[in-house]
Protein backbone atom coordinates (compact mmCIF):
# COMPACT_ATOMS: atom_id res chain seq x y z
CA UNK A 1 0.00 0.00 0.00
CA UNK A 2 2.64 1.90 0.80
CA UNK A 3 4.31 1.32 -2.45
CA UNK A 4 1.47 2.61 -4.42
CA UNK A 5 1.19 5.83 -2.63
CA UNK A 6 5.08 6.33 -3.65
CA UNK A 7 4.53 5.49 -7.14
CA UNK A 8 1.73 7.85 -7.46
CA UNK A 9 3.31 10.36 -5.96
CA UNK A 10 6.55 9.72 -8.16
CA UNK A 11 4.03 10.16 -11.23
CA UNK A 12 2.43 13.03 -10.17
CA UNK A 13 5.61 15.18 -9.20
CA UNK A 14 6.82 14.14 -13.01
CA UNK A 15 3.98 15.11 -14.60
CA UNK A 16 3.84 18.19 -12.69
CA UNK A 17 7.82 19.07 -13.57
CA UNK A 18 6.44 18.70 -17.30
CA UNK A 19 4.20 20.71 -17.08
CA UNK A 20 6.22 23.78 -15.88
CA UNK A 21 8.91 23.02 -18.36
CA UNK A 22 6.42 22.95 -20.85
CA UNK A 23 5.20 26.15 -19.32
CA UNK A 24 8.54 27.56 -18.94
CA UNK A 25 9.48 27.31 -22.88
CA UNK A 26 5.77 28.64 -23.90
CA UNK A 27 6.74 31.18 -21.91
CA UNK A 28 10.05 31.90 -23.19
CA UNK A 29 9.17 31.33 -26.89
CA UNK A 30 5.88 33.95 -26.51
CA UNK A 31 9.23 36.71 -24.80
CA UNK A 32 11.29 36.30 -27.53
CA UNK A 33 8.30 36.31 -30.03
CA UNK A 34 6.87 39.44 -28.35
CA UNK A 35 10.56 41.13 -28.17
CA UNK A 36 11.50 40.79 -31.68
CA UNK A 37 13.31 37.40 -32.01
CA UNK A 38 13.10 34.26 -33.06
CA UNK A 39 14.51 30.84 -32.43
CA UNK A 40 16.97 31.06 -35.32
CA UNK A 41 18.31 34.41 -34.75
CA UNK A 42 19.11 32.90 -30.80
CA UNK A 43 20.82 29.57 -32.69
CA UNK A 44 23.04 31.85 -34.79
CA UNK A 45 24.12 34.29 -31.88
CA UNK A 46 25.72 32.02 -30.17
CA UNK A 47 29.02 32.00 -29.76
CA UNK A 48 31.27 29.73 -32.09
CA UNK A 49 32.88 26.64 -30.43
CA UNK A 50 36.21 26.32 -29.06
CA UNK A 51 39.01 25.21 -32.00
CA UNK A 52 39.78 21.18 -31.83
CA UNK A 53 42.15 20.03 -29.22
CA UNK A 54 44.80 18.46 -30.38
CA UNK A 55 45.33 15.18 -29.07
CA UNK A 56 49.69 14.64 -29.84
CA UNK A 57 51.31 16.91 -28.19
CA UNK A 58 54.47 18.70 -29.47
CA UNK A 59 58.46 17.15 -29.63
CA UNK A 60 59.66 19.16 -27.09
CA UNK A 61 56.54 18.42 -24.42
CA UNK A 62 56.08 14.61 -25.52
CA UNK A 63 60.25 14.21 -24.23
CA UNK A 64 60.24 16.43 -21.71
CA UNK A 65 56.71 14.50 -20.63
CA UNK A 66 54.17 17.20 -19.84
CA UNK A 67 51.39 18.53 -20.99
CA UNK A 68 51.24 20.67 -23.85
CA UNK A 69 49.04 23.62 -23.37
CA UNK A 70 47.11 25.48 -26.04
CA UNK A 71 49.44 28.90 -26.20
CA UNK A 72 53.04 26.48 -25.86
CA UNK A 73 56.18 28.30 -27.20
CA UNK A 74 57.76 25.21 -28.47
CA UNK A 75 54.70 23.95 -30.45
CA UNK A 76 54.54 25.59 -33.86
CA UNK A 77 59.14 25.03 -33.96
CA UNK A 78 59.26 21.45 -32.58
CA UNK A 79 56.76 19.45 -34.40
CA UNK A 80 55.71 15.68 -33.03
CA UNK A 81 57.01 14.51 -36.38
CA UNK A 82 60.76 15.53 -36.12
CA UNK A 83 61.42 14.81 -32.74
CA UNK A 84 65.15 14.44 -33.25
CA UNK A 85 65.06 18.77 -33.88
CA UNK A 86 64.49 19.09 -30.39
CA UNK A 87 66.61 16.61 -28.92
CA UNK A 88 69.35 17.90 -30.65
CA UNK A 89 68.64 21.89 -29.24
CA UNK A 90 67.82 20.51 -25.66
CA UNK A 91 70.81 18.60 -25.16
CA UNK A 92 73.19 21.70 -25.85
CA UNK A 93 70.68 24.61 -24.46
CA UNK A 94 68.55 23.03 -22.11
CA UNK A 95 64.43 23.80 -22.66
CA UNK A 96 64.06 26.52 -20.21
CA UNK A 97 66.56 28.73 -21.97
CA UNK A 98 65.07 28.11 -25.35
CA UNK A 99 61.64 29.07 -24.16
CA UNK A 100 63.53 32.09 -22.52
CA UNK A 101 65.51 33.07 -25.77
CA UNK A 102 61.91 32.58 -28.23
CA UNK A 103 60.37 35.12 -25.55
CA UNK A 104 62.72 37.40 -25.63
CA UNK A 105 62.42 37.98 -29.74
CA UNK A 106 60.07 39.04 -31.96
CA UNK A 107 57.46 36.13 -33.67
CA UNK A 108 58.76 36.36 -37.27
CA UNK A 109 61.91 36.22 -36.21
CA UNK A 110 61.68 32.94 -33.74
CA UNK A 111 61.82 30.07 -36.71
CA UNK A 112 65.30 31.62 -38.15
CA UNK A 113 66.29 31.58 -34.15
CA UNK A 114 65.20 27.54 -33.90
CA UNK A 115 67.25 26.67 -36.79
CA UNK A 116 69.96 28.43 -35.80
CA UNK A 117 69.95 26.92 -32.37
CA UNK A 118 69.68 23.68 -33.83
CA UNK A 119 72.49 24.33 -35.78
CA UNK A 120 74.85 25.24 -33.87
CA UNK A 121 73.82 22.22 -31.46
CA UNK A 122 74.85 20.10 -34.16
CA UNK A 123 77.68 21.85 -34.58
CA UNK A 124 78.80 21.31 -31.11
CA UNK A 125 77.80 17.83 -30.66
CA UNK A 126 80.10 17.14 -33.81
CA UNK A 127 82.91 19.28 -32.61
CA UNK A 128 82.81 19.49 -28.86
CA UNK A 129 85.92 21.69 -29.08
CA UNK A 130 85.18 24.29 -31.39
CA UNK A 131 81.30 23.86 -32.77
CA UNK A 132 80.17 26.27 -34.94
CA UNK A 133 83.65 28.54 -35.12
CA UNK A 134 85.69 25.01 -35.89
CA UNK A 135 83.42 24.85 -39.03
CA UNK A 136 84.07 28.70 -39.97
CA UNK A 137 87.77 28.03 -39.92
CA UNK A 138 86.88 24.77 -41.72
CA UNK A 139 84.91 26.97 -44.20
CA UNK A 140 87.82 29.98 -44.49
CA UNK A 141 90.69 27.38 -44.84
CA UNK A 142 88.66 25.95 -47.72
CA UNK A 143 88.35 29.51 -49.13
CA UNK A 144 92.23 30.37 -48.73
CA UNK A 145 93.21 26.96 -50.65
CA UNK A 146 90.95 27.81 -53.54
CA UNK A 147 92.00 31.09 -53.71
CA UNK A 148 95.95 29.87 -53.49
CA UNK A 149 94.58 27.61 -56.51
CA UNK A 150 92.88 30.20 -58.50
CA UNK A 151 96.00 32.70 -58.19
CA UNK A 152 98.11 29.71 -59.62
CA UNK A 153 95.26 28.70 -62.17
CA UNK A 154 96.07 32.85 -63.33
CA UNK A 155 99.96 32.89 -63.48
CA UNK A 156 99.70 29.94 -65.33
CA UNK A 157 97.48 30.98 -67.88
CA UNK A 158 99.57 34.40 -67.90
CA UNK A 159 103.07 32.14 -68.67
CA UNK A 160 101.27 30.18 -71.30
CA UNK A 161 100.16 33.56 -73.03
CA UNK A 162 103.99 34.77 -72.68
CA UNK A 163 104.87 32.27 -74.05
CA UNK A 164 102.51 31.81 -76.88
CA UNK A 165 103.73 35.29 -77.73
CA UNK A 166 107.15 34.72 -77.76
CA UNK A 167 106.34 31.95 -80.03
CA UNK A 168 104.60 34.12 -82.15
CA UNK A 169 107.48 36.51 -82.54
CA UNK A 170 109.77 33.73 -83.50
CA UNK A 171 107.71 32.50 -85.81
CA UNK A 172 107.04 35.93 -87.70
CA UNK A 173 110.99 36.45 -87.45
CA UNK A 174 111.70 32.87 -89.32
CA UNK A 175 109.27 33.75 -92.03
CA UNK A 176 110.79 37.10 -92.62
CA UNK A 177 114.34 35.53 -92.39
CA UNK A 178 113.21 33.31 -94.99
CA UNK A 179 111.41 35.80 -97.63
CA UNK A 180 114.73 37.74 -97.13
CA UNK A 181 116.80 34.93 -98.24
CA UNK A 182 114.70 33.78 -101.02
CA UNK A 183 114.31 37.16 -103.07
CA UNK A 184 118.71 37.33 -102.02
CA UNK A 185 118.79 34.00 -103.75
CA UNK A 186 116.36 35.34 -106.60
CA UNK A 187 118.24 38.13 -107.47
CA UNK A 188 121.54 36.73 -107.58
CA UNK A 189 120.52 33.43 -110.12
CA UNK A 190 119.14 36.75 -112.34
CA UNK A 191 122.57 38.50 -112.04
CA UNK A 192 124.12 34.92 -112.63
CA UNK A 193 122.19 34.25 -115.93
CA UNK A 194 122.29 37.92 -117.31
CA UNK A 195 126.31 37.32 -117.38
CA UNK A 196 126.29 34.12 -118.54
CA UNK A 197 124.22 35.66 -121.77
CA UNK A 198 126.99 38.21 -122.07
CA UNK A 199 129.66 35.91 -122.54
CA UNK A 200 128.05 33.63 -124.64
CA UNK A 201 127.39 36.84 -127.17
CA UNK A 202 131.10 37.64 -126.70
CA UNK A 203 132.27 34.32 -127.83
CA UNK A 204 129.84 34.11 -130.68
CA UNK A 205 131.27 37.72 -132.28
CA UNK A 206 134.84 36.42 -131.68
CA UNK A 207 134.10 33.16 -133.60
CA UNK A 208 132.69 35.06 -136.55
CA UNK A 209 135.52 37.16 -137.18
CA UNK A 210 137.47 34.00 -137.38
CA UNK A 211 135.69 32.55 -139.93
CA UNK A 212 135.11 36.11 -141.65
CA UNK A 213 138.89 36.28 -142.09
CA UNK A 214 139.18 32.74 -143.12
CA UNK A 215 136.68 33.25 -145.96
CA UNK A 216 138.73 36.86 -146.70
Amino acid sequence: MECSDYKTTTISSLTASSINSSSSFSNTVSATTTSGLSPRSILSNTPPSPPPIILSPCASCRILRRRCVEKCVLAPYFPPTDPLKFTIAHRVFGASNIIKMLQEIPEEQRADAVNSMVYEANARIRDPVYGCAGAIFQLQKQISELQAEFAKAQAEILNLKCQNSNLLALVCMEVSEYQENSSSLLSSDHITDSGNNTSMFLEDNSLYAAWESLWT
